[in-house]
């Protein structure tokens, strides 16, 4: 989170007197705040934090402040962004989204283990009324559908760890990287030419990409003899 520049703007000098006040900024919320969320919040509890996610460039339109304060869930935060350019942003959803990362990321390196929940509220006050623009940031999608399941979903995770050698084999271009990654650690490889061989036999790299694969083998293998390993391959192997 950055320190505030040394010149805010009349919105930002004039925002940031009432909403830095606790007092007033726990009426803001108890005012504003949906009643769902209103009732996991502490608002006792509140705490102004110091600094701002706003970007330097980006300070003569929008404003914010940050509390943090105890919840139901654990720790959390409100950041609350007063947008005051005449023109709203039709990516603000996405860009409050990508602040409350930053707030999460914050709260992780002051040494927590848990994720915040971080409540992001936006303070519209643009020429143009009603506010136009979707305050969900999944509607900037094309198919917001399917950027809800993808973003709520557990990501895709390739562990080599657990995938059967005889399996890698058979993933072609990848097939050598993966076997030499899945047991760069081991201390006798050894075993691992009569796999590795074959799948350089089958053509599926170039001599450069081979000479990389050897170069890490060297450099980061953890086998008592790379050198060893790497004169049985360019013997089982001699095009390359």
């Amino acid at each position: 989170m950055k320190k505030k520049n040394s010149t805010p703007t009349p919105h930002d000098a004039t925002f940031r007197q009432f909403l830095t006040q606790p007092d007033i900024a726990r009426d803001f919320m108890e005012i504003h705040l949906p009643a769902e969320l209103r009732t996991v919040c502490d608002l006792s509890t509140l705490k102004l934090e110091s600094g701002s996610f706003v970007e330097d460039d980006l300070r003569q339109y929008f404003s914010d402040v940050l509390y943090s304060l105890k919840t139901t869930a654990g720790d959390g935060y409100i950041h609350v962004l007063i947008e005051h350019q005449s023109s709203p942003d039709k990516h603000m959803a996405s860009r409050m989204f990508r602040y409350a990362i930053a707030a999460m990321q914050r709260h992780l390196d002051a040494g927590h283990k848990k994720l915040p929940l971080v409540i992001p509220v936006l303070f519209y006050t643009g020429k143009r009324s009603p506010y136009p623009y979707s305050t969900r940031w999944l509607d900037e999608f094309d198919d917001p559908a399917l950027a809800g399941k993808l973003y709520s979903s557990d990501f895709p995770l390739v562990d080599v760890t657990v995938i059967p050698d005889d399996e890698i084999a058979g993933h072609r271009s990848m097939a050598a990287l993966t076997l030499l990654q899945k047991h760069i650690h081991q201390r006798d490889l050894a075993e691992l030419v009569d796999r590795l061989a074959p799948i350089l036999l089958a053509g599926y790299l170039s001599s450069s990409q081979v000479i990389s694969l050897v170069h890490y083998i060297v450099q980061a293998g953890e086998t008592a003899d790379a050198e060893a390993f790497v004169r049985e391959l360019a013997q089982r192997v001699p095009q390359h």
